[in-house]
């Protein structure tokens, strides 16, 4: 009996050691995510957002673009694309790669280091100008060195095994195959912009990719990295979310197929099938992800506002939105306004909206908090960041198109209720990080 009272206590000292090292490990991730979160919102409030409201205005001012350069533009778009929504995709990427030893700090802060400092040196290029020939192909080296560090890491998850007991890997679930995807498409345009950013500073007269090379740029990210990436985690999280049944598999390989060979239509140069093929694929996903289906129970929104499902789904809305203008815009645009309120119907209507929803009820618990700051504050940034693209979105075709003059007075009204929205954002995250509840006991 002493032997097995030895024994036992033995067993026990060893669990709670090993839980000891789980629990200092998992507190290390979760300090490393609020480094990409963190970085992520300043880039997505200061020059990103900041900087594209001050475009805005400019733009507002002029009836145009005026004498605005183009690389203001792109500096205001790569902030927002890689420095917030790659910042935080690469996070939560980090944080769901099991990790041992060393590497739980290693490999996403070397990534981390590159990244932020990419998306810096892009940005200062872009508005300054100063040594950007150097700074732009530099910029664009570290990035890609960061993509191909996290791919280097994502390589050694193992796939989990057949549940029959034998070593037979089971088959990849849609939502992980939709962000390896959208994985690929970060990887494919990381390479582009390295290319791009090369020949720019051997040979390039600007500091900005020529137009119709942008435009397929743009193409590429947003719908060949953005949006497969959100509509994975979005089938990953939703059911359980919102009370749903899990996606239609056959539904959600149609609209990833739709996707796909849109975004190779519209980087061979022809938008108008891509754009179809986008809208066709917006609203099919919604059929996949079973969005208007009744819930079977209740949402999952403790410790969030309670609007989080209805902002969900009018973020599927703006997808579709977001694809139909496409369309419009492939077929009557003329001054570049009903493209532009397509974009902004992607990037903001859909992309932020599922940040701004999401973001609340998984960060905080991924960083190691309980839950997020202000549930009130979430709700504002949300109805600031509606609004706002809602005024740009029915406003900017008929300011750039020259359908009414009265629009460009209403653009700057949206700037600042998105600017606002934003701002509450930020605070939130940023004053759950700091003031919130820690989830580790052993945490002060």
């Amino acid at each position: 009996m002493g032997t097995i009272s030895l024994l036992d206590q033995s067993v026990s000292v060893g669990a709670v050691g090993e839980n000891s090292v789980i629990i200092a490990r998992e507190r290390q991730k979760s300090l490393v995510l609020r480094a990409w979160i963190g970085s992520g919102l300043f880039f997505m409030a200061l020059p990103g957002t900041l900087l594209g409201f001050s475009n805005l205005m400019a733009i507002s001012a002029h009836h145009g673009l005026g004498t605005l350069p183009a690389a203001w533009m792109e500096g205001h778009g790569h902030a927002q694309m890689f420095g917030w929504i790659g910042s935080f995709i690469l996070g939560i990427g980090f944080y769901s790669q099991p990790a041992h030893g060393r590497s739980v700090l290693r490999v996403p802060l070397s990534c981390y280091l590159l990244w932020t400092s990419g998306v810096a040196m892009r940005w200062f290029g872009n508005i300054y100008g100063c040594q950007w020939r150097t700074l732009l192909p530099v910029s664009a080296g570290f990035e890609l060195l960061a993509v191909m560090l996290f791919l280097y890491a994502a390589s050694h998850h193992k796939l989990p095994e057949s549940g029959d007991g034998n070593k037979a890997k089971a088959p990849m679930e849609m939502w992980m195959v939709s962000v390896l995807i959208g994985t690929a498409g970060l990887a494919a345009g990381v390479i582009f912009n390295f290319v791009e950013c090369v020949r720019l500073g051997l040979q390039g007269g600007l500091r900005s990719f020529p137009h119709s090379l942008d435009q397929k740029y743009l193409v590429l990210l947003g719908w060949g990295f953005v949006v497969p990436v959100v509509w994975g985690f979005s089938a990953r999280w939703l059911p359980s979310f919102l009370a749903i049944s899990k996606p239609s598999v056959r539904w959600f390989r149609m609209a990833l197929l739709m996707a796909i060979t849109g975004v190779l239509f519209g980087v061979s140069g022809l938008p108008k099938p891509a754009t179809i093929l986008f809208a066709l694929g917006s609203g099919t996903i919604g059929i996949a992800l079973r969005l208007t289906e009744r819930p079977h129970g209740h949402a999952k929104i403790h410790g969030i506002h309670p609007s989080f499902p209805v902002f969900i789904r009018l973020a599927y809305a703006w997808l579709i939105v977001a694809g139909s203008m496409s369309v419009w815009a492939a077929f009557m645009d003329v001054h570049g306004g009903i493209w532009g309120a397509s974009r902004h119907a992607l990037t903001v209507g859909f992309a932020a909206t599922m940040v701004f929803a999401i973001g609340p009820r998984i960060l905080p618990h991924f960083a190691g908090i309980q839950r997020i700051f202000s549930t009130q504050l979430m709700f504002f940034s949300l109805v600031c960041l509606q609004t706002g693209c809602l005024l740009r979105v029915v406003f900017e075709p008929l300011a750039y198109e020259g359908l009414a003059s009265f629009a460009w007075r209403v653009l700057p009204v949206s700037g600042v209720l998105e600017l606002s929205g934003v701002l509450l954002f930020a605070s939130n995250l940023m004053a759950t990080f700091l003031l919130g509840r820690r989830a580790f006991a052993t945490e002060s």
